[in-house]
């Protein structure tokens, strides 16, 4: 680590959820840690203390994710969301890692190829989201019967995606419909895994009976995205009635918003202040010359910038150092932000760009995007500092 710009993650907090998560929900078979994107930007090494926690089965997006998890120690299920070439399958069988069939054709592909050793299979339902899937009965039908009679191929599981959380509008509900017609031809009772949901089918609504399986995702993380409830006043009074009418005329099912788990977050983002300087009224500050002091000023200069993922976006929002906020001005650089401060803040002190003062959820709205971008864009050579009881107990420090 050769500046002193990093990401802490704390480890006791990503345990702390799985363990609230498994306490109020215990009525499913399989947990799945969505650990792709390197873990939500939070490290992939954080997967063997979800599973020490009570996670049983991993789920990733690439064969380079599940080949990093199985070099990090990791001996739980691990399945891949996303179809991997056929030419890769013997890797797969080799790395233990479930593969998607999403398609027809990659059906087609598969059963053509030998296969001498077990595979685990997941299929993919396409049930509104229009991304991967199969959405043809008769396609299910034909690739659930075809996969049962390949030798070596072991059919554990089958899946949806949902496109929204389903609280105010019908997409959810017509969603559950469309995989229960799309799996109507074959019996989901044979086979082992049916996971549907995602963090927010997990908080918003009841347990889909014939499920066993649910995909945990940003709640993980510490993030519960249900809506709040709205402020009271005469036009949100107006705008409950609406969704209560809208939810009525289209028969959406019953959700739950008044949800009691206690998440807490795990990932923050910090640097150093590596220059001081003063400078007087009517100088412009950074590239373009954009900013002008319109006073005598002191502004700080931090080492990160948007080649490490730190997004110009961020430019004019808040930073913390020692307590007390300040705002970026000018341009945020290749490697360089400049901050406006006071006399107070010296060379070294700790600048907190995302954390428990400064959380992701306030910046991810200021750059117009989700807390999902937030933490993936933020690049894989940023050290990543696993804390556990208040210690540093690995560090991810990549040089890719």
């Amino acid at each position: 680590m050769y500046r002193n710009t990093y990401i802490e993650i704390n480890v006791d907090n990503l345990q702390h959820n799985v363990k609230q998560i498994l306490e109020k929900y215990p009525e499913y078979e399989y947990y799945f840690a969505v650990v792709k994107g390197n873990a939500y930007g939070h490290s992939d090494k954080i997967a063997k203390y979800l599973v020490e926690s009570g996670i049983n089965y991993l789920a990733i997006s690439s064969l380079e994710e599940g080949i990093s998890l199985r070099k990090n120690g990791i001996t739980a299920p691990i399945l891949c969301l996303e179809p991997i070439d056929i030419k890769y399958i013997d890797e797969c069988i080799n790395q233990n890692i479930t593969i998607t069939v999403h398609s027809l054709e990659y059906f087609e592909e598969l059963i053509k190829k030998e296969i001498n050793s077990p595979l685990k299979v997941h299929v993919k339902i396409d049930s509104g989201l229009c991304r991967l899937g199969l959405n043809n009965k008769e396609e299910v039908k034909k690739v659930v019967e075809g996969l049962k009679a390949k030798p070596n191929i072991i059919l554990e599981g089958i899946f949806t995606h949902f496109a929204t959380d389903g609280i105010y509008d019908s997409s959810w509900d017509n969603q559950l419909a469309k995989f229960k017609d799309l799996t109507s031809e074959i019996n989901l009772n044979e086979i082992p895994i049916v996971h549907l949901g995602r963090s927010q089918t997990l908080l918003n609504h009841d347990k889909i009976p014939f499920s066993n399986g649910i995909r945990l995702g940003i709640i993980l993380y510490g993030y519960n995205t249900t809506p709040k409830p709205l402020p009271k006043g005469f036009l949100n009074t107006l705008r409950k009635w609406k969704r209560q009418y809208y939810n009525r005329k289209n028969n959406v099912s019953k959700t739950i918003t008044n949800i009691d788990i206690d998440l807490k977050t795990a990932f923050s983002l910090y640097s150093e202040v590596m220059q001081v300087k003063k400078i007087p009224r009517g100088s412009f500050v950074g590239y373009g010359r954009i900013y002008e002091a319109e006073e005598d000023m002191y502004v700080a200069i931090i080492p990160i910038g948007y080649a490490d993922g730190f997004s110009k976006r961020n430019k004019g929002r808040q930073i913390v150092i020692n307590g007390k906020r300040y705002s970026l001005i000018g341009e945020v650089n290749m490697g360089m932000l400049i901050a406006k401060v006071d006399e107070t803040v010296k060379v070294h002190d700790k600048v907190t760009l995302i954390g428990e003062e400064i959380p992701m959820i306030e910046v991810a709205r200021y750059m117009k995007t989700s807390i999902y971008e937030g933490s993936c864009m933020l690049n894989s050579w940023i050290p990543r500092l696993l804390i556990k009881n208040g210690q540093v107990v690995e560090i991810d420090e990549r040089k890719d």
